[in-house]
């Protein structure tokens, strides 16, 4: 699609897990904690990557599928995130080109923001940690409002915060519920290929505005 017809771009929006941030080693980590709890095997960065951005429960249902039951699931969770949160910051980082396309933002003074579905426990110390935290307009968490992605409610309130409409917001994420929401709240949306996708292309039939492979393309929306 065409950005020639839409109202120009104020304010850009970002998923984190698999889209501003790579924290799939440090999560992968938490997983292979609960595998090594339990005396399974470790999985891969390979095996495990896709799953990413459907966190905690996700990555469970990976290793030990999905007839688990809650008392099973919650006692797994419970390791998985009390490792997670004391190691939350290890090997995750911006991934390549962010940070000169956060640069370039903030020297233009176009506002950018977070839209997370992590919680906010876990969002605020870890973008501490990666001297993050004082540099977005907006952070909204999974739990900061009552509903979470794919609602649209939370990138609202994030483009409110930053002063923009949505109509002029770009959000950038990579996974289905980015997408759905970043549409449902009238903003243009885009595909982070780089992110954890499933590699069966089916984000191929996302309602996205487009997709990109590389971070440094989405600037070519604010013309």
């Amino acid at each position: 699609m065409s950005t020639s017809s839409f109202l120009p771009i104020k304010c850009f929006l970002f998923d984190l897990d698999g889209t501003l941030l790579d924290t799939a080693p440090d999560l992968l980590a938490a997983l292979n904690a609960v595998l090594l709890h339990e005396g399974r095997a470790p999985y891969t960065l390979e095996q495990a990557r896709h799953t990413v951005s459907h966190g905690s429960i996700g990555m469970l249902e990976l290793a030990f599928g999905s007839h688990q039951t809650e008392a099973e699931m919650a006692a797994r969770r419970e390791v998985f995130l009390a490792y997670y949160q004391a190691n939350i910051s290890r090997y995750s980082r911006l991934f390549d080109a962010i940070p000169d396309v956060l640069a370039t933002l903030e020297a233009a003074n176009i506002p950018w923001g977070i839209v997370t579905n992590k919680p906010e426990y876990l969002t605020f110390p870890l973008l501490q940690a990666l001297n993050l935290h004082s540099r977005p307009r907006s952070i909204i968490g999974g739990d900061t409002l009552a509903v979470a992605k794919p609602h649209p409610e939370p990138l609202m309130l994030a483009a409110s915060q930053c002063g923009v409409a949505p109509e002029q917001c770009l959000y950038v994420g990579d996974a289905e519920r980015d997408i759905v929401a970043g549409r449902d709240a009238g903003m243009k949306t885009l595909i982070a290929e780089w992110g954890y996708l499933n590699p069966n292309n089916e984000h191929h039939h996302w309602p996205a505005d487009g997709m990109i492979s590389n971070p440094a393309d989405m600037l070519l929306w604010l013309n």
